[in-house]
């Protein structure tokens, strides 16, 4: 470990380490322009940096939690004083705006995710005790971890997986989004300011290296935020080699409005869990049930709130909404919002993009008086267009909500705690918060129910996760 971390002073500064001549180009979403090129690696430098982590686990696995805690902490330093150039060059490449909950706000989040990491307590579990017999549970390093991530959150979800992979013992191999693979390379080398050598390591590339990782016999764990289509894949490359899975997949988060909810005091609760990443987030609202008596209350006030959101670039300091990050996504949620429209669905808000207006940007969406099988309430959008569906019986509601094959989130909105939290023990989701929507809590567990994926993250239990289970019996 160096004796002191070097603060990058600007985004420039970040790219000037990470970027490659010869590498692919990367372009800003809100206007097209290069924001570097990042290097293109290979499945044989992947397999390099796959040997070098499990050189240097088994040293790393030596030191003490509280030793490696201190490096985790020390990490979370690094990227405290790098946290504005960080927090820049992902707002370029990702598009996310600097404000709001959107770029300083996600390094923040690595930060806070890295310090939380580093003081959890994992101690040995006594399960049984009786005169001469005695078993104790504890938790082992795994090996070597291959975390594959997305290129939505891409800093913060690389945290949420090196973070507890590190503090169990077990190296870390990265592969980012092909998407944003700056971002993660960038905070790799703040963190690794911190870290000795090949504890971890980024590898940037594209489909052949993701699949050389899911298959490697040098991987002992594979964690992946993304796709369902793509969780199936490494599934199935995984096989083989029996490797652990963690899998947080897609999601099409429900939000049920109960009649006693007053609609102002939740509009904007419920524009921030619809539309936070411009909703590009796995977690965030994605279909929204609201009770016939405060329909039309609820799609005004909601309406209200979305009007006075600005979308722009995300280095204008006002913008708190930003582009979709690629054209692939745009072009999907355009679909689906025509599909809205040809469907019968009343646009409250937005639905027409500025032509000619440069950059991935679509305007912030709410549609009304949708039918529940239509495109846009039964496919995730990923992005900034909101269906509304109107409902008359709870029981209607909670059968809509559970009527998809994914389960990551939903939310129940009410006056009434107890009423909620009735509801929401009916619905079939991973989490179900209470008048929010998409709130995480680094000592909070999350993870998915049916499509969305299986195993934990986050607290103890997301430790656990990251570690062998091994039982001393006598």
């Amino acid at each position: 470990m160096t004796s002191t971390t070097t603060a990058f002073s600007t985004a420039a500064d970040l790219l000037a380490a990470v970027t490659d001549d010869a590498g692919r180009t990367i372009t800003d979403p809100a206007t097209g322009e290069e924001v570097g090129r990042a290097p293109e690696r290979t499945a044989a430098d992947l397999d390099a940096a796959v040997t070098a982590a499990r050189a240097a686990q088994r040293g790393w696995a030596a030191l003490s939690h509280p030793e490696r805690s201190d490096y985790l902490n020390r990490a979370a330093d690094a990227v405290e004083a790098s946290a504005e150039a960080l927090a820049e060059l992902l707002s370029r490449e990702q598009g996310k705006p600097l404000n709001g909950p959107n770029a300083r706000f996600e390094v923040g989040a690595c930060a806070a995710w890295l310090r939380t990491t580093a003081g959890l307590e994992l101690a040995p579990e006594v399960l049984v005790e009786d005169g001469d017999a005695r078993a104790e549970l504890h938790y082992r390093p795994l090996g070597v971890v291959g975390a594959i991530g997305p290129w939505n959150w891409p800093m913060m979800i690389t945290v949420w997986q090196i973070a507890p992979a590190l503090r169990m013992g077990n190296t870390v191999v990265v592969k980012p989004s092909e998407y944003t693979p700056l971002s993660v390379l960038a905070l790799a080398a703040v963190i690794n300011e911190a870290l000795p050598d090949d504890v971890l390591t980024v590898v940037s590339g594209g489909r052949e290296v993701g699949e050389a990782l899911a298959s490697h016999p040098g991987i002992d764990k594979v964690m992946f935020t993304g796709s369902t289509a793509t969780g199936k894949a490494i599934i199935r490359s995984s096989a083989d080699t029996v490797k652990r899975l963690t899998l947080e997949l897609g999601g099409n988060d429900a939000g049920i409005v109960l009649p006693d909810a007053d609609p102002e005091a939740i509009a904007e609760g419920l524009f921030w869990g619809a539309f936070i990443n411009t909703g590009q987030t796995c977690a965030a609202l994605k279909r929204l049930y609201v009770h016939e008596d405060i329909y039309d209350d609820v799609c005004t006030a909601l309406t209200e709130v979305a009007k006075q959101m600005p979308m722009g670039h995300g280095l204008d300091e006002q913008n708190v909404l930003g582009p979709l990050q690629n054209k692939a996504q745009y072009d999907i949620v355009a679909g689906l919002v025509q599909a809205a429209k040809d469907g019968g669905g009343r646009v409250l808000v937005g639905g027409e993009p500025e032509a000619g207006q440069a950059g991935y940007f679509y305007p912030t969406t709410l549609v009304a008086d949708l039918d529940n099988d239509n495109p846009l309430v039964t496919t995730e959008q990923f992005g900034p267009a909101l269906p509304i569906v109107k409902y008359a019986d709870v029981d209607e509601a909670v059968a809509m909500a559970n009527g998809l094959d994914v389960g990551l989130g939903a939310s129940v909105w009410s006056a009434d705690p107890a009423a909620a939290r009735e509801v929401a023990g009916r619905i079939e989701a991973g989490t179900v918060w209470i008048n929010k929507h998409g709130e995480v809590n680094p000592l909070v567990p999350f993870g998915g129910a049916k499509q969305s994926g299986y195993g934990l993250e986050f607290g103890v239990e997301g430790l656990k996760a990251l570690g062998n289970p091994q039982v001393i019996n006598g």
